[in-house]
């Protein structure tokens, strides 16, 4: 599949600019050019700087490429967060997390991220909690266009039209969580055996995707051995419906999409069998379409 940078498509803004340096050029095409930042976007030293790119229509976006400064300051991009979705709260910070940028860039080189086909019009790139200077020399999004945003679009997050519950709760980190569209508010069981989460999508319908994002702030390997199960039954609490996939491992704070191939069913099911479990969600979007059959409905 060829996938295009989006990224010159859009338009760029960002927090604060130091003199020219604005946040244009880091969608110039210009990965690096001799001089001090020529072609580099440079906020002020600020508090929790950002940068944003408006992709001006909606896509699933499978990779973002950073491009560090060359000539000096390469750890300033170190803890930038890569998030991407479609609200604008907080300049569009709260979307959910692609990846972070944990490990050091040297200067002048560039870096990838795999987004696994998260939807989204805005990319921000973000550091949190940290007075510095965000500079960013080159960004680069790949991905293909949503073409169908109607109500049965297979395009549509569909989640937030069910409702969410899960086996037990930790104090108050409740199933819905996960259907907030926040990527740092999560779902969290109880200590418990075979702990499960599930989303009641109301009716039946067929889903060709779904995506998970994983806690940032500890405890990243309690979301591996998780299967995702979807179908019609209710028996043990829909933990017996189809798997379509398990998950092996999901890198703290990064969010993985796991295809499922148009599978149908009201019910969306987390589960993980074995003793002494916990179960941490930070954000469950599933994609698909209304089941509409020829005459009548199939499910009711």
């Amino acid at each position: 599949m060829f996938l295009e940078n989006l990224a010159l498509k859009g338009t760029a803004v960002q927090s604060t600019t130091y003199y020219s340096w604005g946040a244009a050029n880091a969608i110039d095409g210009i990965r690096y050019a001799p001089g001090t930042a020529s072609f580099c976007s440079i906020t002020l030293n600020q508090l929790n700087p950002w940068w944003r790119l408006d992709l001006l229509d909606y896509y699933c976006i499978y990779k973002v490429t950073i491009t560090n400064r060359a000539d000096c300051c390469p750890e300033r991009i170190t803890g930038v967060e890569i998030r991407i979705g479609n609200s604008l709260e907080n300049n569009c910070n709260n979307n959910p997390r692609c990846a972070v940028v944990t490990s050091p860039v040297p200067a002048g080189s560039t870096v990838s991220f795999s987004c696994g086909g998260m939807e989204g019009r805005y990319v921000n790139m973000y550091l949190p909690n940290i007075q510095t200077h965000l500079t960013l020399c080159e960004v680069e999004v790949y991905g293909v266009a949503i073409h169908d945003r109607t109500p049965t679009g297979k395009g549509l997050n569909i989640a937030g039209w069910g409702t969410a519950n899960q086996s037990t709760s930790l104090q108050n980190m409740h199933g819905h969580y996960a259907l907030d569209g926040l990527s740092y508010t999560c779902t969290h069981t109880a200590l418990q055996s075979d702990p499960w989460w599930k989303l009641d999508l109301l009716k039946s319908y067929s889903m060709n995707r779904v995506t998970i994002t994983n806690r940032l702030d500890c405890c990243e390997k309690r979301i591996n051995g998780v299967e995702i199960r979807i179908g019609h039954s209710l028996e043990n609490n829909g933990n017996n419906n189809p798997i379509f996939a398990v998950i092996s491992r999901i890198p703290a704070g990064v969010s993985s999409t796991y295809i499922c191939n148009n599978m149908e069913g009201q019910y969306v099911n987390l589960f993980i069998p074995g003793y002494s479990k916990h179960l941490t969600l930070c954000e469950v979007p599933v994609y698909g379409e209304g089941v509409i059959k020829q005459g009548k409905s199939r499910y009711k």
